[in-house]
């Protein structure tokens, strides 16, 4: 059943305003835990895919991340400046920028392990229903990937 054309202009109609209120207010909370690591959030999410993987392609952090190569390169220079990461031309492939961890960047990584804790202490919830939650959100981000990637071909 289609919504009528006024209702489909209402706030609570759309699917968008919950997903970036949700994600303004998480940040939002991720605020002081991480402002005591010096980091932003966005810095954090790069930190995170380092502590994985490292050295990484910035191709692969970009597309793992969904950020772009403007919004990444600034971010990168910063934690470079920083000291946490190492930015150099891949020796196979001059176009390609590597991304590997400095030392005090894994010093970070233990100072970082209680954050999520600290994060999840913070708000009620069903582990499991949180777990759910997340793979749905998971499983509606690549979908969503899949429909910009095709609308850019």
């Amino acid at each position: 059943m289609a919504i009528a054309s006024d209702q489909a202009l209402r706030l609570d109609q759309q699917i968008c305003f919950p997903l970036y209120a949700a994600s303004n207010l998480m940040t939002r909370l991720y605020r002081p835990l991480l402002a005591e690591l010096g980091l932003t959030y966005p810095q954090y999410l790069v930190m995170m895919v380092l502590w994985e993987t490292s050295p990484i392609q910035m191709g692969e952090l970009s597309q793992r991340l969904y950020l772009d190569s403007g919004t990444l390169t600034p971010l990168l220079k910063r934690l470079a400046a920083a000291g946490y990461l190492i930015r150099t031309r891949d020796a196979g492939d001059e176009r390609r920028v590597l991304l590997t961890l400095t030392p005090a960047g894994l010093v970070l990584k233990q100072r970082a392990r209680s954050v999520p804790a600290a994060l999840a202490s913070q708000f009620e919830g069903d582990p499991e229903q949180v777990s759910a939650f997340r793979g749905a959100l998971q499983h509606l981000t690549r979908d969503l990937a899949d429909k910009v990637a095709a609308l850019s071909e």
